[in-house]
């Protein structure tokens, strides 16, 4: 019988579906994917003459945030991106920008798709930087933080 060894978590990419710019393999990798996560809302119910427990009903599903870490690019499509939204956001009262689709794989050593999780109608909230420092041998982070609609598990 041949055993099961779940999947490493370290090998995945992260398409923008819908990005001019965003097929290339580099702006495909990331260091780290967090905000792939869904929790139910509930309301609690008392009923009169009931004190041994209190109803829980649910009422709707919240997202978290996505966000997004790699290691600093310059001139790069999802920097176009999230400057074109910036540049939208407030000031064309018809909005110009589109919200993407994103598509995150994580894939096995023969670079196959193990699981896949589409995320629907992102958009940018936030952008930074890791903190400048001289006595640190480390890389320049970007986080990019994103809203989004929901996601499902495609594969």
């Amino acid at each position: 019988m041949p055993a099961y060894y779940p999947p490493a978590s370290f090998h995945f990419k992260v398409e923008f579906l819908g990005v001019s710019g965003m097929s290339g393999d580099t702006e495909q990798r990331f260091q780290e994917v967090s905000g792939l996560s869904v929790e139910v809302e509930t309301e609690e119910l008392r009923e009169g003459g009931e004190n041994r427990f209190v109803y829980k009903l649910p009422k709707r599903a919240k997202y978290p945030n996505l966000v997004l870490k790699r290691g600093l690019l310059t001139n790069t499509a999802i920097l176009n991106w999230f400057k074109s939204a910036m540049n939208t956001y407030f000031t064309v009262p018809v909005y110009d920008f589109k919200p993407a689709d994103i598509l995150i794989t994580l894939m096995d050593e023969t670079e196959s798709g193990v699981a896949a999780w589409k995320v629907y109608q992102a958009y940018p909230l936030k952008w930074s930087s890791s903190d400048f420092r001289a006595s640190d041998n480390s890389v320049v982070i970007e986080t990019i933080e994103l809203a989004y609609q929901y996601f499902e598990r495609t594969l």
